[in-house]
């Protein structure tokens, strides 16, 4: 098969990585804006079977023009692109897979696609990541087994393996993205109902083999396409998992309105946002660098089977990857967003149209290929 991959950033760079090592991938094309960002991690990576491209995903035509040179793509740019790289993709009649974005409705706007890419005989999945994407997978899989479905119950952190005062967190991702996961509701399932909930509040401990004691609490946007999939359940609720005593700190700052990005105050007659001043003086003290970091996860899927209730629960603890420098976020995601693409392209995916991980990745296949590029998913029933 042939793979395109769009953005030569970290997730780009590691999909890319594990393309190469694929024997079902005979060609990897990498694009980005900036031709020599694109060659340097082509250099990096080493292999007969990658190119480098400069593509302006802003310019349809240009897009299109790289695109339809390939059977899948892997859109690894900014979520702002998410909408345009799917429509390009069914106008070439090409599949493509990216890695989510719910800030702004662009995921369900790329669902709305869906009578447009069974038309033109694409796959399209969203929200490919780790949350979303590694979840919702692990909640389809779960909830199959199942002969009757009530709960899920979410829980994901990326933490460092040592922590350090006074957050005890370093950053893998955006802080600004995680300003808005901590200040904006939780929307969650409740008794049946769908209900919002304030962001860091509801805290439970919980332990994984070599850390605990642990603490988890709500942030919004990790539930994610799982509430239209799953409409009717009792319970859905997503937590992140931090060091105990994060979310108190975190909490003091987003009731303090130093979080919010429609907040501004005046200083010696200029006007500045809080949000902006804190992100300015957070970003040197929570920047993971070289230290080592971790990411844990526990999907809870709950409901009847054989008259018994039942409820299979997957857990994963995954590493930095020392000899690649590659962190254990890059290593959960890119890995994720680059099996799925390949089932795609192997025919293991064959439904048309835009569908959420949920509903069309085969769970069983998605955990013996992660566990063979060293991400180890176990999976118990309880």
């Amino acid at each position: 098969m042939r793979v395109a991959v769009l953005g030569s950033g970290l997730m780009g760079k590691e999909a890319a990585r594990d393309l190469v090592k694929s024997a079902g991938v005979q060609k990897v094309g990498l694009a980005d804006i900036d031709i020599k960002r694109a060659e340097a991690v082509c250099q990096i990576i080493d292999s007969p079977k990658i190119k480098a491209h400069q593509v302006d995903a802003g310019n349809t035509e240009d897009l299109a023009a790289f695109m339809k040179q390939y059977d899948v793509v892997i859109n690894a740019l900014f979520y702002s692109f998410n909408k345009i790289v799917a429509e390009t993709a069914i106008k070439v009649g090409v599949s493509s897979v990216d890695l989510g974005g719910h800030i702004g409705h662009i995921t369900d706007q790329v669902l709305e696609l869906n009578d447009q890419a069974k038309a033109a005989g694409v796959t399209i999945i969203p929200d490919l990541g780790v949350a979303p994407g590694m979840i919702n997978i692990l909640s389809g899989y779960g909830a199959s087994k199942l002969e009757e479905l009530r709960s899920i119950r979410l829980f994901v952190g990326g933490i460092p393996v040592q922590p350090e005062p006074p957050l005890e967190y370093n950053h893998v991702f955006s802080m600004e993205g995680l300003l808005d996961h901590y200040t904006d509701p939780s929307t969650i399932i409740r008794n049946g109902r769908l209900v919002d909930v304030e962001s860091l509040t509801e805290i439970e401990q919980l332990h994984f083999e070599r850390f605990g004691p642990l603490e988890a609490f709500h942030t919004s946007g990790g539930t994610s396409t799982l509430l239209k999939s799953y409409p009717a359940i009792d319970t859905l609720e997503y937590k992140t998992i931090r060091y105990r005593g994060h979310a108190e700190k975190m909490k003091l700052l987003v009731d303090l309105q130093l979080t919010r990005n429609d907040y501004e105050v005046e200083v010696a007659g200029v006007k500045v946002k809080p949000r902006e001043v804190l992100l300015k003086t957070l970003d040197p003290i929570v920047n993971l660098r070289d230290k080592d970091d971790a990411v844990l996860l526990r999907v809870c899927v709950g409901g009847r089977k054989q008259e018994k209730d039942t409820t299979y629960q997957y857990e994963m603890v995954t590493y930095k990857d020392r000899e690649n420098n590659v962190t254990a976020m890059a290593r959960a995601t890119a890995n994720t967003i680059s099996v799925v693409a390949q089932m795609i392209g192997s025919q293991a995916i064959t439904k048309k149209g835009v569908c959420p991980p949920e509903q069309i990745v085969p769970g069983n296949l998605y955990i013996v290929e992660m566990a063979k590029r060293g991400v180890v998913i176990n999976e118990k029933r309880i």
